[in-house]
């Protein structure tokens, strides 16, 4: 089947709806998502949006803070642009009806501080602020009647159209544009075609590519993957945040422990009761996440132990309880009372800061092709996130996509949208090898883990791009031999964003936020503070292939 639109929004997280609302007066939408409309990154996001609303903030100090984050490699004026125009962003959400914690009087919005933050700046809903935007942003989504959401379809590869192409030319030129995307529906298993004038890619995050990461599952990099195959460009993949405080408890999967509990107090310790991060940085728990990721790493390596403990329980109880509903019911189900005792934490992959590089209105370098959300490197993250920058940006830059796309969209005319070409599954039988998927899928992430993880080497990353080339190798082979389906066409995208991370890990020759190399422990400004970039139509492996 064949759908034609203006507008084909692959994912419906924070940035896709929000892009997806912005543009569906001036035209018709298509929202494509793996699962049902609420699952993704931005429903689990606990701690909040960061944006100047204290009288004693500012916008420089969020600016200055941002910058100190991102370690050198922050776009400066992208910065400003995000900074500034956040509280504008916010109050578009609350007057959609986001309920948001106010203070006692109901006037102002409650504001927390997180790691890394001068000022208490994060907006919040309790400790459940993803949830209340994204089902706020959905309901909103479902009840335009130019927004149609197709549920359980996975995009398998965007479709580029190029006039050197045409003229029977081996090489694109800069005349490349997008013009689509091929999508499997999972519940029929069939594959569609999508026609559209606009394509954005908002398909969150790829920290599923790690064994152990606060995602949820469907966090496996498509929409990075997609654009690399389709020559965008695509940025920073070395710098893979992890979380400092996931839950640690054998029945408990994915489940994060928002880094507002150490912003109201929480004191982090570790198996003997020892306060450590004082020996790590002088701000202590409220360091940037690298440093307190890196700082548990280094306890756990030292002391052989499993977790460390975070110690909030010299709070009211009722504080507590009041502040982290969720995070206090979901504790208490595993038998852990936080308002009395401490709760045991390890890292765990939480946010890529790289991704397809973009301009500062969400612009991949592949006309008509946007990209918006963690999916995204815009140049706000630098080498590491600013704690609850990243709802801020996916706001912002899904504002900034809107306003172009709709510009653009009068230049565009119905014809622009060339005969597309149907999915050709090229003789593929059904598979009887399913086996190669799960083991791959496993092996990939377990050495994710070991090699490419918080603290990585030279040997170490080397073991990862030789394990990673051969099952790249495999998956190659086996996608054309069989049909697709939802775990293969993950699967190859996952080898995709590892061989990436991989890549520009052996890159950059340096430590920098959240890269860390054993043989490169110290920042080199004078010949690393820059991008690493990956681009497919510059490599002539790829190119060949």
């Amino acid at each position: 089947m064949e759908y034609k639109k203006d507008f084909l929004v692959i994912g419906s997280g924070i940035a896709g709806l929000t892009f997806a609302l912005k543009v569906a007066d001036h035209g018709t939408v298509a929202v494509i998502t793996k699962k049902d409309i609420m699952e993704g990154n931005t429903r689990y996001a606990q701690g909040g949006i960061a944006s100047v609303f204290d009288p004693s903030d500012s916008f420089d100090l969020h600016i200055q803070d941002t910058l100190q984050a991102g370690d050198g490699l922050c776009n400066k004026s992208v910065v400003d642009m995000i900074v500034r125009d956040g509280p504008a962003r916010i109050r578009e959400l609350f007057d959609m009806g986001v309920h948001f914690t106010l203070r006692p009087d109901e006037k102002i919005f409650d504001l927390g501080r997180e790691g890394g933050h001068s000022r208490n700046r994060i907006v919040h809903a309790s400790d459940m602020t993803g949830n209340e935007i994204e089902k706020t942003l959905a309901e909103t989504a479902r009840e335009h009647k130019n927004i149609i959401i197709f549920e359980n379809h996975i995009a398998i590869d965007l479709i580029t159209y190029s006039k050197s192409l045409k003229r029977g030319l081996i090489i694109a030129n800069h005349e490349n544009f997008c013009c689509g995307a091929h999508v499997l529906d999972i519940d029929n298993n069939e594959v569609h075609t999508f026609g559209a004038k606009t394509t954005v890619l908002a398909t969150g995050g790829s920290c599923k590519v790690y064994l152990y990461t606060s995602n949820p599952d469907v966090a496996t990099g498509g929409g990075i993957a997609m654009g690399y195959r389709a020559d965008a460009k695509v940025s920073n993949m070395e710098f893979v945040q992890f979380h400092p405080t996931c839950l640690y408890h054998p029945e408990a999967k994915n489940f994060l422990i928002s880094e507002a509990v150490r912003g109201e107090g929480g004191i982090l310790v570790n198996a003997r009761g020892h306060t450590f991060m004082e020996d790590y940085d002088p701000r202590k728990e409220l360091a940037c996440r690298d440093v307190v990721a890196r700082s548990i790493d280094m306890e756990l390596k030292k002391s052989g132990d499993e977790s460390v403990y975070l110690d909030i329980t010299h709070r009211n109880p009722d504080f507590i309880r009041r502040r982290f509903p969720n995070i206090y019911k979901k504790c208490l189900s595993y038998g852990i009372d936080m308002t009395k005792e401490p709760i045991p934490v390890v890292p765990a992959a939480h946010y890529m800061c790289g991704g397809v590089v973009t301009d500062k209105a969400g612009r991949t370098n592949i006309k008509r092709l946007y990209a918006i959300g963690e999916v995204a490197c815009t140049g706000l993250h630098g080498a590491n996130r600013l704690a609850s920058n990243s709802l801020l940006e996916a706001l912002v830059f899904a504002h900034k996509a809107a306003h172009h796309s709709i510009q653009d969209l009068s230049s565009i005319s119905d014809s622009a949208i060339p005969e597309l070409p149907a999915w050709d599954p090229r003789g593929a039988a059904d598979s009887d090898e399913a086996i190669m998927v799960s083991h791959n899928w496993d092996e990939i992430r377990r050495f994710m883990w070991n090699y490419v993880g918080i603290v990585r080497s030279n040997k170490r990353l080397s073991r990862a791009k030789h394990r990673i080339d051969n099952i790249k190798k495999e998956i190659l082979a086996y996608y054309w031999d069989f049909k697709v389906t939802r775990d293969l066409i993950e699967l190859r995208n996952i080898a995709e964003v590892a061989d990436m991370i991989i890549q520009c890990a052996m890159l950059r020759k340096e430590s920098r936020g959240l890269h860390y190399n054993l043989q490169y422990p110290y920042k080199d400004d004078k010949n690393w503070k820059n991008d690493t970039v990956l681009w497919r139509h510059s490599s002539l492996y790829d190119a060949v292939r």
